[in-house]
């Protein structure tokens, strides 16, 4: 990778819908050459797809927090068995393994508090694995993530 290839990505990263025609003329290469490059990048698994970013107050998702969880323990199957009943819920945008006093990082977002206590109580409670969450509620967001820093 190269610095045209990264400035590729940044421009893909503000706006995946951008035609190669104008990716092509912001990056300074020939529409063929910005192409191939960006059919290389697909084909290497650095852009792994193609989303849209969509404002979850105009949708009414109201609450947005962040848990802490605990394991009871540090086995396979625990662990398994956690990730597996995680990846089935939809409200979860992101789990991440973590180091420190908890186990799991979790970010959801739901309609409302009765929504979120809902969920809480009927779904993420009830993993067999699970033995303390920490629920950290979002008031706001200060800056959101809008794509990966790339040095050129």
């Amino acid at each position: 990778m190269d610095s045209l290839d990264l400035k590729i990505l940044d421009a893909l990263q503000n706006d995946s819908r951008i035609s190669m025609a104008k990716l092509s003329e912001q990056v300074g290469l020939s529409l063929s050459a910005c192409h191939r490059r960006v059919k290389i990048l697909e084909a290497n698994g650095i852009v792994s797809g193609y989303t849209v970013r969509l404002d979850r107050n105009a949708l009414n998702l109201e609450i947005q927090v962040f848990i802490e969880v605990k394991l009871t323990s540090q086995r396979k199957d625990d662990i398994n068995a956690f990730e597996r009943a995680i990846a089935f819920m939809p409200e979860v945008l992101e789990c991440h393994l973590i180091s420190g006093e908890f186990d799991y990082l979790i970010r959801l977002i739901t309609k409302n508090t009765a929504a979120y206590e809902e969920l809480y109580r009927n779904r993420l409670s009830q993993i067999p694995s699970v033995s303390q969450m920490k629920t950290l509620l979002s008031l706001s967001t200060v800056k959101e993530f809008k794509g990966l820093h790339l040095d050129f």
